[in-house]
């Protein structure tokens, strides 16, 4: 990447997101400007959050934009050096909105590297796993609320993870502009701390905070034992993750703060 190009201006999609607004968050702090895609720019609520993030005032825009609108984003991405592209298309559906949020990722991966390398685009992708920490916006994301859940001894939404990679969310900003920044990356980056079992996870939660009502054990499901291969950005790029314990030490004493926990 040329030096011209850090610091410079770049889009977030879906900028009032989990993620975009870390995302944005972390870009701002770094200098960059901004331009941020959202459906509603005129919502106050959704965007408070946004505009309260350190140099908002004097390097982000807000602008409308709709995936379901072809052509809606070409004004919010010309001028800029680079687009960090966090927005997902998934309609409501009646049943398992998570399975058709993931299917919706996996198809727009796979078309925008197809479009990509059809039109001589640049483009490199960061995956990560389940994603954890505070949330900048005002409502909780399906994750958080499913962190929440078993805080408050929930079983449910947690039994079918069986072995489940973790991350915090400020990584996940952070690896994406080291990526971004990087001359020499390309392809796919896999965005993860550390993968544990169920169990492993309530055993570390419930002696790290005994007075809350996690679960004691998960029936243990027939998955497969795996790790993430994450070297491209922590041997090739020197990233280094928070651990488990950070993720979940800095999400709880989020939602302590914010009442959830009352």
């Amino acid at each position: 990447m040329a030096m011209d190009q850090i610091n410079g201006k770049v889009c977030v999609t879906g900028a009032s997101g989990y993620l975009a607004s870390w995302l944005v968050k972390r870009l701002l702090l770094a200098g960059y400007h901004v331009t941020g895609t959202v459906r509603d720019p005129g919502n106050e609520r959704k965007l408070a959050h946004l505009w309260r993030l350190e140099g908002a005032k004097e390097r982000l825009q807000i602008v409308r934009a709709n995936l379901m609108d072809e052509g809606s984003f070409d004004d919010a991405i010309n001028g800029c050096q680079g687009v960090f592209h966090t927005a997902s298309p998934v309609l409501k559906p009646s049943s398992n909105p998570k399975i058709w949020y993931a299917l919706s990722k996996i198809l727009a991966e796979k078309a925008a590297w197809e479009f990509c390398g059809h039109n001589g685009i640049d483009l490199v992708t960061i995956l990560p796993s389940f994603v954890i920490g505070p949330s900048l916006p005002p409502d909780l994301c399906s994750t958080a609320s499913d962190v929440l859940g078993l805080l408050k001894g929930e079983k449910e939404k947690f039994q079918w993870h069986g072995r489940m990679g973790y991350v915090h969310i400020d990584d996940v900003a952070l690896c994406h502009i080291l990526v971004y920044e990087h001359q020499n990356s390309h392809g796919r980056y896999l965005c993860s701390s550390t993968v544990v079992d169920n169990n492993e996870l309530v055993s570390l939660l419930s002696t790290r905070y005994p007075l809350l009502p996690i679960p004691e054990r998960f029936e243990l499901l027939d998955r497969p034992y795996y790790e993430f291969n994450t070297s491209k950005l922590t041997s090739l790029l020197g990233f280094k993750f928070k651990s488990i314990e950070e993720m979940f030490d800095d999400c709880i004493a989020w939602f302590d703060e914010q009442g959830y926990l009352c």
